[in-house]
């Protein structure tokens, strides 16, 4: 088209349009897809685009030792195996790209993938590439954007160390196993402190000698008051009571008839009951243990799928807790003012206290992130369930319940206690009455048991008690526990071993090693590992050593912090090590594992079988191995009868260890049973042996296991859990 001008000849050609070129985007990258799924819903997909880059890209090669230790220890990175066409998809963006900005967690190990990332796109370390969230929401990630800063070199270094640490020790070390011991074993900094701690305690159980006790309990008639109170004898001439055979018992009861009682005090007072922090990972992982029955690894698992997004209908992706690898129990002010104007509009101004409380994190917290908190107080448990599987519903119900109950005001309690005198013998008792329930009318604190009311009679100082009975009880001291999932957790952080991100990992290294096994929920060492454990603590006591293992935690934490160069504290690791190591390969000669050798015959070629531990269990194994492969699983017969069949019932373990009860004839006759049955009790009805379930407040109800019979009965254990339920109740108030 041509435009004639006024008074010239002249004319113009008007410029043709250009063509609209695509604005080029913003590149974030995160973790897993479910994060960037979460974060691209927040950023919105005109302007930003979200990729994931399903963790680490490079890492030390697995074939070979991969530091160079004559040259500063300098690390020797390779790209992950199958994951070429991840990083060529993730450069070719990048080239496109406006701006890079690498979001991955807010950690140590994050910092690393951060800077590898930097590294394969060519990312200049000194630029403003990184950014960090404590939680996935909004506001949170719009800040994160608005303020980006570079690479933190210092964590950086403290992952590298860590990681070289576990290197040296992994691959320096586990070859000496293969050579001394058996092929396939490897030894690990901190999980072998943990396979001691745990060895440990089994020896403590083994040699444990029980020993006799008695308590008395005293039942006392008060005819002023027209009433009864039920005692325990507590002291004799003044001393705690010590009563170590049935003797001294019956000699005492004697003695108790002919005394005159009176009550000496009645003392009542208040007792006020503070709620619990916030969650920590450490104490997430052991609450979630007691309370949910989960594993460190599945709670780990789960908490990182609420922290990265859930769909939740019309809102879409959310990510409904804060970041869960912490220590630290710090709460973001503005989360507290939610928490604080949910409880005031909820449950009244009686249940939120003055000021916001605070609360102490152990002495060598790192306190880089807030506590495992709910992102939003209003998204209550009921009001998600439905978008949520049940695993994810419980956890989530857990950390809401944790955390609103951490900002209310004390549960209080009346208390009474009482005295009884009788010459040279004093009887107490005490009960509690709930006043205000205060946190406790969310959340009951996972180290106490619930607590009912107990309510005593109303006596007076001088009143007059008739004894109208004695009872003594035999009892006998047990030995310590085995650790579960939260107790030994819980002492993998009193003892400084590990991290909040590597509790769960070095649980699963030691069972999938096969050092300890996980029965009945509680830890075992296996033979295997008192094997490794006594050669480690022979030549390598440093690696066992809870004490050093624990110092390099906090050398790390220094380098973290920029205080230690990384180079030096491997230096000073490795040279004591190495000497150790030559000295091991020279005195240390071939440790024969002794096995067992049963009188089952290989049906294939007719050796006996020999006793073989297994991840969960012990199996049966041909000695004529690797000619003759041939395994088979232990049956231990229950003594029952199959009700289907008339076979035996046998115990077996899942895949995951769980113990369950099958037909030996299986798979001709398909009798499984998650209820253990009784070899020495039968059906009135049918003669059929019955099976006893056990529920989670403790109840036992036997049933008949022929299904065509109805037969259910409660079991005489349920009248002593009842028992014991009181008389805990009784000592957890006398203890207050």
């Amino acid at each position: 088209m041509e435009k004639k001008l006024e008074g010239s000849k002249k004319t113009l050609k008007a410029k043709p349009k250009k063509k609209k070129t695509a604005s080029k985007k913003t590149l974030v990258i995160v973790e897993s897809p479910a994060k960037a799924k979460t974060i691209e819903k927040y950023l919105g997909h005109r302007k930003y685009e979200v990729l994931a880059s399903m963790g680490h890209l490079r890492d030390l090669p697995k074939s070979q030792f991969g530091i160079d230790i004559e040259n500063d220890f300098a690390p020797k990175y390779i790209n992950i195996r199958g994951k070429g066409d991840l990083i060529k998809s993730l450069k070719k963006e990048a080239k496109n790209a406006e701006k890079i900005y690498l979001a991955s967690d807010p950690d140590r190990e994050g910092e690393a993938i951060a800077w590898h990332l930097a590294y394969l796109l060519g990312i200049d370390d000194k630029k403003k590439c990184r950014i960090v969230f404590n939680e996935i929401t909004k506001p949170a990630i719009n800040e994160a954007v608005k303020a980006p800063r570079t690479i933190n070199l210092n964590l950086v270094d403290a992952q590298q160390a860590r990681r070289m640490l576990d290197r040296i020790v992994g691959y320096k070390l586990s070859p000496l196993l293969w050579r001394k011991i058996k092929k396939g074993l490897s030894a690990g900094r901190v999980q072998s402190v943990t396979v001691k701690i745990i060895c440990d305690r089994e020896r403590e159980i083994r040699a444990f000698i029980p020993e006799e006790y008695w308590t008395i309990d005293l039942n006392f008639k008060c005819e002023a008051r027209k009433c009864t109170l039920a005692t325990e004898l507590a002291m004799v001439d003044g001393k705690k009571i010590a009563v170590t055979s049935e003797e001294s018992a019956a000699r005492i009861k004697k003695d108790l008839q002919h005394q005159q009682f009176v009550v000496e005090e009645v003392k009542k007072s208040e007792r006020r009951r503070k709620p619990p922090a916030p969650f920590t990972t450490s104490s997430l992982q052991q609450d979630a243990a007691r309370k949910l029955g989960f594993t460190s690894r599945r709670t780990m698992m789960i908490a990182q799928q609420l922290y990265e997004g859930v769909n939740v209908g019309k809102k879409g992706p959310v990510g409904l807790i804060t970041y869960m690898r912490t220590d630290s129990t710090r709460i973001a002010e503005l989360a507290q003012n939610e928490a604080r104007n949910y409880i005031t509009e909820k449950f009244g101004p009686a249940y939120m206290p003055g000021k916001p409380p605070v609360y102490t994190a152990k002495k060598d917290a790192q306190d880089a992130h807030e506590a495992v908190r709910p992102t939003d107080i209003t998204l209550t448990p009921p009001l998600i369930e439905g978008f949520l599987s049940k695993e994810q519903f419980k956890l989530y119900r857990l950390i809401w319940q944790r955390f609103l109950a951490s900002q209310m005001t004390a549960a209080v309690y009346d208390t009474m206690g009482i005295i009884i005198k009788g010459g040279i013998y004093t009887a107490k008792t005490a009960g509690s009455v709930l006043r205000f329930a205060g946190f406790t009318a969310v959340y009951d604190d996972a180290d106490k048991k619930k607590e009912k009311d107990i309510i005593l009679p109303e006596v007076f100082a001088g009143d007059v008690m008739k004894l109208q009975k004695v009872l003594p009880e035999q009892h006998f001291t047990e030995p310590p526990p085995r650790y579960n999932d939260a107790s030994i957790v819980k002492t993998l952080e009193e003892k400084g071993i590990g991290r909040p991100s590597t509790y769960a990992p070095i649980i699963e290294t030691i069972l999938g090693r096969g050092y300890v096994v996980r029965r009945d929920k509680k830890f075992e060492p296996t033979e295997l590992g008192f094997i490794v454990l006594d050669m480690l603590e022979q030549y390598f006591k440093n690696i066992v050593d809870a004490k050093f293992t624990a110092e390099l935690e906090n050398s790390l934490d220094k380098i973290a912090d920029g205080m230690m160069d990384k180079n030096n504290l491997l230096a000073e690791f490795y040279s004591p090590f190495a000497t150790t190591l030559e000295k091991a390969e020279e005195e240390i000669g071939h440790v024969d594992i002794p096995e067992e050798v049963s009188d089952v015959r290989c049906e294939k070629c007719g050796r006996l079988m020999v006793v073989k531990q297994g991840r969960f269990s012990k199996f049966l194994a041909c000695p004529g191995f690797p000619e003759c492969r041939n395994t088979k699983p232990i049956l231990k017969d229950t003594g029952a009868k199959c009700p289907k069949c008339g076979g035996r019932v046998v115990e077996r373990h899942t895949k995951r260890g769980r113990i369950f009860y099958g037909c030996e004839n299986y798979p001709k006759c398909d009798f499984v049973s998650w209820d253990a049955p009784l070899a020495d009790k039968v059906c009135d009805e049918c003669g059929t042996n019955m099976f006893q379930h056990r529920y989670k407040n403790g109840k036992v109800v036997l049933y008949c296991g022929n299904e065509n019979c109805k037969t259910r009965k409660d079991h005489p254990i349920n009248e002593e859990i009842k028992k014991m339920k009181v008389k805990s109740a009784d000592k957890s108030v006398k203890k207050a």
